[in-house]
């Protein structure tokens, strides 16, 4: 047995083991295999291990991937990194999700380069729930309105929310944020239909964010193992 296939194993157990704890059914949990420096040929084994949905954080490391991994027709490709306005092309018509939209311009852009043969860009609005100066993500106040912004444009398709909350050891503090986040959630789904998804929790955490109602979990090195810097975005 492969360190990949004895890692995701264990992922697979705690997270059905995080489920059980908060009364949930495993399947209402998305485990998203970050893969973000990783070659082809282990996301290929977590694949055959029946893993389908895979972040990348760099570009042209995704989109590498995505052309050797070609063959996968039902692999699912999540962009989970910063996106800048002039890189937004190759992730509209590559990638299945974009994770990380905070802004209108980038928005704008997606839609208006996201391929009419292609269904919809699935989207998740990310929240600096912990407002913090250096963190990505839209204001908690400003959700609603960024979404409705969202509906108006036809090539994209709000799936729900997403956050990367602060880093602490108070898990009263994570909890709060995390359970702030399942409110705003709540909220959203009332103005977006196909909002079904909050983002939330990763291998530090993910027994917590699934008690406050994350539907999917990001894990990455607990996975695949420590990450490699690339040279290039």
């Amino acid at each position: 047995m492969s360190t990949v296939e004895q890692n995701y194993q264990r992922i697979r157990e705690r997270l059905n083991a995080a489920c059980a704890n908060a009364s949930r059914e495993p399947d209402s949990v998305r485990l998203l295999a970050v893969s973000k420096t990783k070659p082809a040929s282990m996301v290929r084994t977590c694949y055959e291990l029946g893993q389908r949905a895979f972040g990348e954080n760099y570009l042209q490391d995704g989109l590498d991937k995505i052309e050797a991994l070609s063959e996968l027709t039902d692999i699912e490709w999540h962009f989970i990194g910063p996106l800048q306005s002039n890189k937004t092309r190759p992730v509209a018509e590559h990638f299945h999700w974009l994770e990380t939209l905070d802004r209108e311009k980038i928005a704008r852009r997606l839609n208006e380069q996201r391929p009419d043969d292609l269904p919809p860009l699935n989207v998740l609005i990310q929240v600096n729930i912990s407002n913090e100066e250096q963190k990505s993500g839209i204001a908690t106040d400003s959700v609603t309105s960024f979404a409705q912004t969202l509906l108006s444009l036809p090539r994209l398709k709000v799936r729900g929310l997403m956050c990367i909350p602060e880093a602490t050891s108070d898990e009263e503090r994570l909890r709060d944020q995390f359970l702030k986040m399942h409110r705003l959630w709540q909220e959203l789904k009332e103005l977006c239909p196909d909002a079904d998804t909050l983002s939330m929790g990763m291998s530090s955490d993910l027994e917590l964010a699934i008690a406050c109602g994350s539907t999917e979990v990001r894990i990455g090195t607990d996975i695949f193992g420590a990450r490699d810097i690339p040279g290039a975005q």
